[in-house]
């Protein structure tokens, strides 16, 4: 096989699963991300091994993170954070904290001893698809429910923990001797780069998609849309960052403007094929940190 048909075979696959998955659910009435979850575990490296543990897979696995952190930005929202913040950091940091507290722990007393393993492990482990239970409970009309205001409020403080894991995870693939240093020249750089982004970026955000909209066109309201999250995720990765977490704050500065909505039903497809093509790699991640 050459090599443009070795690129597209793992893709080819993870999409005709991902078709399979999606036709499954819609016919016995189950959400879609199931079958995306199903089809991430099946296909990994670690049980069938359709998708190889190479280097193209690996930057294939990075673009689904990019797009899958962006859309989690697009459904954070400062002023719902200001009016649940009691459910937000009571509620939502109780369980976030818990969770990695518990994982590290484990991680040290029947594991390797590692509690860098533990802590990645936790933090994903805490975290939840705002998307998936946001939609649920809003087809329950449960959103306005005592029980939904309180999950909203773990959701919510999930997103926000986001942005420290996104820092702090690739740095612990450090050795141990100089993660201390290095974990606070990531933190020092990252409250650079954010304070810079998030001061001047929200006005910035406002007048270019003002500009771009008034164009009236539907191809050219896109491209921007995918200049702006790839611009987002080149400046923080050139700043020695993760372009997750560039992509998430492009999401975030997009929510603040009047066309979050259209561009949320834009990409709202997209986001479970994100997960589609990151589930399958997820294991790949933490032989990387375990080396």
């Amino acid at each position: 096989m050459d090599a443009a048909g070795a690129t597209l075979q793992p893709i080819l696959i993870l999409l005709a699963a991902a078709v399979l998955a999606v036709a499954a659910c819609r016919l016995f009435a189950l959400p879609p991300i199931l079958g995306y979850l199903t089809i991430g575990l099946a296909l990994g490296p670690k049980a069938l091994g359709a998708v190889a543990d190479d280097a193209m897979t690996r930057h294939l696995a990075e673009f689904g993170v990019v797009f899958l952190m962006f859309s989690i930005g697009l459904e954070f929202s400062l002023p719902k954070l200001r009016v649940m913040q009691r459910e937000v950091f009571g509620l939502g940091s109780a369980q976030v904290l818990l969770t990695i507290a518990g994982c590290v722990a484990l991680s040290i007393l029947v594991g390797s001893g590692d509690w860098r393993s533990g802590l990645a492990a936790g933090g994903v482990l805490a975290m939840s698809s705002t998307a998936v239970i946001t939609k649920l409970l809003a087809e329950r009309m449960e959103l306005e429910t005592a029980h939904g205001r309180a999950i909203m409020g773990v959701l919510l403080f999930q997103d926000l923990a986001v942005v420290p894991l996104l820092i702090l995870i690739p740095v612990l693939a450090q050795p141990a001797t100089g993660i201390g240093a290095a974990i606070a020249a990531a933190l020092a750089k990252a409250a650079f780069v954010l304070a810079a982004l998030l001061l001047a970026g929200p006005r910035v955000m406002r007048a270019w998609f003002g500009l771009v909209a008034r164009r009236k066109s539907t191809e050219l309201f896109v491209l921007n849309v995918l200049l702006v999250i790839l611009a987002m995720a080149f400046v923080t990765g050139l700043a020695g960052l993760s372009l997750a977490l560039g992509a998430f704050l492009a999401g975030m500065l997009i929510a603040e403007t009047e066309y979050h909505v259209e561009v949320e039903a834009m990409l709202g497809p997209f986001k479970g094929l994100a997960l589609g093509v990151f589930l399958p790699i997820w294991d790949l991640g933490q032989a990387a940190l375990k080396k």
